[in-house]
């Protein structure tokens, strides 16, 4: 039996199952809520309109399903692993320079597809061996500590203030507590459940600015950021320099989630529609983020675990929440209140988010039995860790890298060079 005609009889919807108009909403609306707490998180800490990542996490997802023929049941939101370079690039050229970091994070994966298309994919291990891409994963989590620390201690002047620190420990102790011991479906929502609570305690500390909500209105347009519209495109070659090689970074985490899919779909998406055609998907969605003013945007873990809960596989039901979400970024009230959010429950969320990412890297390393007695593979993994948590910048003209993409550039260069064995370890 062809794959295209396999249907699995243990699920509850398959993945060309159309479900009935109620239960359909009631299942996209659950993939909503689900990927909404860490994809309007992205834009907050980042300084971007929440309406617009909605936007883009809706399309790029519905382009990611055009693209490989909806045959996987994936949901694209915004992408945590670009936070620092698009926090910098933020700082000093705005949102332009971040676009067209997106859009080239999505060329590479175009240019990737298309090299595995007509030779395989053996090499992507051989750049991104585990030793490189463990280490590059935990420095995305830890050089966002020092924000997470700085925005739960100080207020918008830079006066310390302990009623923040208060807020930001709430939100964090009330968001283990919502991950320990809620389960089921609900039990997938501890970030969203933990800034509601956040906020409800800032509220009650009187730290919250709700002027601007009711000043909202219920339709807004996203705040669109789209070339020779909003603005006249020039070159940014320390955007490219420094949001290109990250997209290693990232395709590794699509290669991962790909094979979670395949155990749980039991299918083989490697082979049909083929990982030339899922990685082009993402590189599309990426592309299409950078042109309308969103974060770059990826395949989410969140709603892959909804999907073994559930056992609803349905492209419809992941479709249903896509539109779901183009349709909340026209919202005007629905930004307003993200925008609101005040630093310290962002912050008490980022406690966990950010280490989770860390620990993400360090689950990479022990699950490859990566052996740290082992010169070569300390040496990488100390220049990776130091090079990027330290922020180390190399910057000559226009010309800029980042310490994330040092840090990425350097292990696949040190992993090419270095050899197997020390002298020393040699028999």
């Amino acid at each position: 039996m062809k794959m295209s005609e396999f249907r699995n009889d243990q699920v509850v919807l398959d993945i060309k199952d159309k479900p009935k108009a109620l239960q359909w909403f009631g299942l996209s609306l659950q993939h909503l809520f689900t990927m909404f707490g860490a994809t309007v998180l992205v834009p907050i800490l980042v300084g971007i309109d929440p309406g617009i990542a909605l936007l883009s996490s809706g399309l790029g997802t519905i382009v990611y399903m055009l693209t490989t023929g909806a045959k996987i049941p994936a949901y694209l939101g915004s992408s945590f692993a670009f936070i620092p370079a698009m926090q910098m690039l933020m700082k000093s050229d705005g949102y332009p320079a971040v676009a067209q970091g997106a859009i080239t994070t999505g060329l590479v994966y175009v240019i990737v597809a298309y090299i595995i298309k007509k030779i395989g994919s053996e090499w992507i291990n051989q750049v991104l061996p585990p030793i490189v891409v463990g280490p590059v994963v935990m420095v995305i989590g830890l050089g966002l500590a020092g924000n997470a620390a700085t925005n739960a201690m100080y207020d918008g002047a830079g006066n310390y203030d302990p009623k923040l620190i208060l807020v930001a420990l709430v939100t964090l102790a009330l968001t283990i507590i919502f991950n320990m011991f809620l389960k089921g479906f609900i039990g997938l929502l501890p970030i969203l459940l933990g800034i509601i609570s956040g906020y409800v305690f800032a509220l009650l500390m009187g730290i919250v600015d709700t002027a601007p909500i009711a000043e909202a209105s219920w339709f807004a347009m996203p705040n669109f950021e789209i070339p020779f519209v909003q603005y006249q495109p020039k070159l940014h070659i320390g955007a490219i320099m420094t949001m290109a090689p990250i997209a290693f970074v990232t395709m590794t985490e699509h290669i991962g989630h790909l094979t979670v899919l395949n155990k749980l779909t039991r299918r083989n998406f490697f082979e049909d529609p083929g990982l030339s055609r899922t990685l082009l998907g993402d590189g599309l969605a990426q592309i299409t983020a950078g042109f309308i003013g969103g974060p770059p945007v990826t395949s989410y873990g969140e709603n892959i675990g909804v999907l073994a809960i559930t056992k609803v596989h349905s492209v419809f039901v992941l479709g249903g929440a896509a539109v779901l979400a183009i349709i909340l970024g026209f919202v005007g009230k629905v930004s307003a209140v993200i925008l609101s959010i005040p630093g310290p429950v962002i912050s008490g969320i980022s406690f966990i988010l950010f280490g989770v990412i860390a620990a993400s890297g360090l689950k990479i390393l022990i699950d490859n039995k990566i052996d740290f007695d082992k010169k070569r593979n300390l040496i990488i993994a100390s220049v990776i860790l130091v090079v990027g948590i330290g922020g180390l910048m190399f910057k000559v003209g226009p010309f800029e890298l980042s310490g994330m993409a040092l840090a990425t550039l350097f292990g696949i260069f040190l992993n090419q060079v270095l050899p197997k064995e020390a002298r020393s370890e040699q028999a």
